[in-house]
């Protein structure tokens, strides 16, 4: 299980999120979403811990805490669902939208 950790600045790193983490614990791998497009970092990231001790100490600690002028959302990762970012409708012509012209 990993933890998220939202509205962080774009000027995060890697290396910052990790450094903060490990006042709680053994980070295994963080994971920091960059937009395809403009390269720059989308604002949330992913810190996976040791153990889920380690990751409910992190959580409790920065959830609603400041750093680099913003204040963290932190909570439990929700496990990425199948079928997209369009909730699964395949086969449902484009989502439910009529082909007819």
């Amino acid at each position: 299980m990993s933890v998220y950790v939202g509205n962080l600045s774009y000027e995060v790193t890697e290396e910052a999120l990790n450094e903060v983490f490990t006042e709680y614990g053994s980070v295994k791998r963080v994971q920091l979403p960059v937009d395809r497009e403009t390269g720059r970092v989308r604002g949330f990231a992913f810190v996976e811990m040791s153990s889920e001790a380690e990751e409910l100490a992190a959580i409790d600690a920065l959830d609603g805490a400041e750093w680099m002028g913003r204040d963290l959302r932190v909570n439990k990762a929700k496990p990425k669902s199948e079928g997209g970012s369009f909730g699964g409708r395949r086969g449902n012509n484009g989502g439910g939208y009529s082909r007819r012209y």
